[in-house]
């Protein structure tokens, strides 16, 4: 039996673990421009951070040059993900907020995996590190932390691609030479679209901290606001801008890079960002007539209202305005299968995506061809591309998983004395990675509070699992993956 050598993967780890602790000197310069005293708790978890860090790659540096292989690109990005919320819970163990460690690790996987459902109530009165460093977990969870990750990955002498494929990251066709130069571009579309989003919502009146804090949510599809009431304190244009903030973000970047360089028809031709925009129009037109015929709710506010909403659940962002529970059961079942199809691969939205669905379905309609010719051979297209049958079979495979978590995740958090609504909504919730729960045990700021500590336990396996897209997990359970 072959062991896996972990150096490589401890080492990068380690360089992004100290990166995580230098990005806290954020929120601890918030702090101190704030002149609220709290940025004592940021300096602490910064110097604990950068050493913790520091040393792991420090000791873990006589691998760099020997390269990763698929097994310990498997290992680097479970890892990632496990390791980095554990440093992130620091400020929030030691600032302001004092979670017990459930908390603050459950607020900091909420963050990098940008599922948006949080356990502090009382935003409004938070001081400005926390709510900014909230937002940055998110930023970074987004592409941050997997842009990052490949440029680090050069130094190992590995191509990259590898590492795209174990995150579930579509590089279309590779329109760059090198995942090195890819990692460059997305960095560049990821800031760009940060900036924007942040002057959109400045120039529409929203407070420059505010705007700061939402426009790393928003470009994330994270969800975390500075207030309890999230965009219901925004009920204006500001909305709008989120709309189109949160569709951009859950559109393949790859196609907004090639449409910063001037090719336009690749973006509008993708038949996954015609399907992606054509179901947030029918699910919100759906939604807003039956809140006009049953409800007697027909006005602009609602529509925006409404669109808002859809695209926040779609998009896997997770912000919101009102309590949309109190629409009815209908625009609640539409917001469980909206969430459940989540936003476009190679974006920062999470979920099953809408590539895999039009894969499912085209694969159903084959299925049915055959029936009426058994000895027909049909080949399932998308994009005016074949696609592979491996691939097929992989989607549903998928599918299959995602169902059986979110099962499995409701049967569990039901044990833990949860209502049955709670319990659904909260696996749904934390495997698709969208933000809000609902039922008895959620405050009415959206905060599940109430949930006992075994269900935020539990809650948090569902969002990792769901942000890895559970086979990188299920991967490192098989006895087979470490014996080599």
């Amino acid at each position: 039996m072959r062991m896996i050598d972990l150096r490589p993967v401890g080492y990068v780890i380690g360089l992004l673990v100290a990166g995580l602790g230098a990005a806290m000197l954020a929120p601890l310069a918030a702090d101190l421009v704030a002149g609220n005293g709290h940025w004592p708790a940021f300096a602490e978890s910064a110097i604990v951070t950068i050493i913790c860090g520091a040393l792991m790659a420090l000791a873990c540096s006589n691998a760099v040059g020997r390269g990763l292989t698929i097994r310990q690109s498997f290992l680097l990005t479970t890892g990632i993900w496990f390791v980095l919320p554990l440093f992130g819970a620091l400020p929030l163990i030691l600032g302001e907020t004092a979670l017990p460690l459930v908390d603050a690790y459950f607020e900091s996987v909420s963050g990098v995996t940008t599922t948006g459902t949080t356990v502090i109530e009382g935003l409004d009165t938070l001081p400005a590190g926390i709510l900014l460093w909230r937002g940055i977990l998110q930023w970074l969870g987004g592409l941050g932390i997997v842009i990052v990750a490949m440029l680090f990955l050069p130094v190992m002498r590995v191509g990259g691609m590898q590492f795209f494929a174990a995150e579930g990251f579509d590089t279309q066709g590779k329109i760059l030479p090198r995942a090195f130069d890819i990692a460059w571009a997305l960095m560049y579309i990821y800031i760009a679209l940060t900036m924007a989003t942040f002057l959109a919502y400045w120039l529409l009146g929203m407070p420059a901290f505010d705007a700061a804090c939402h426009a790393f949510a928003t470009v994330a599809t994270g969800g975390f606001s500075t207030t309890d009431a999230s965009f219901a304190a925004y009920p204006g244009l500001e909305q709008y801008a989120a709309v189109l903030g949160m569709i951009l973000a859950s559109v393949p970047f790859v196609r907004l890079l090639q449409l910063a360089r001037g090719e336009p028809k690749s973006f509008f031709r993708d038949t996954q960002i015609r399907a992606y925009l054509t179901w947030i129009l029918i699910a919100t037109l759906l939604i807003f007539a039956y809140r006009a015929l049953r409800l007697g709710q027909l006005d602009e506010d609602t529509f925006r209202n409404t669109l808002f909403n859809t695209v926040s659940i779609f998009s896997g962002t997770g912000f919101g305005d009102g309590d949309i529970a109190a629409w009815g059961a209908f625009p609640m079942v539409v917001f469980f299968c909206v969430g459940a199809i989540g936003g476009c691969t190679s974006s920062t939205g999470c979920s099953i995506k809408v590539f895999r669905y039009q894969i499912l379905f085209r694969a159903i309609g084959a299925q049915i061809r055959r029936f009426h010719s058994a000895h027909r051979v049909v080949t399932i297209r998308l994009d005016g591309r074949t696609v592979p049958e491996g691939v097929v079979d992989s989607v549903i495979l998928l599918f299959t998983l995602f169902i059986l978590s979110l099962g499995l995740l409701t049967v569990a958090l039901s044990l833990t004395e949860l209502s049955f609504y709670a319990s659904v909504t909260g696996a749904w919730t934390a495997i698709f990675n969208i933000g809000p729960a609902f039922g008895p045990e959620v405050a009415s700021s959206g905060a599940i509070t109430g949930f006992p500590d075994t269900a935020k336990w539990l809650m948090i396996v569902g969002m990792l699992v769901g942000r890895l897209e559970i086979i990188a997990v299920i991967v490192l359970l098989l006895p087979r993956f470490w014996r080599g």
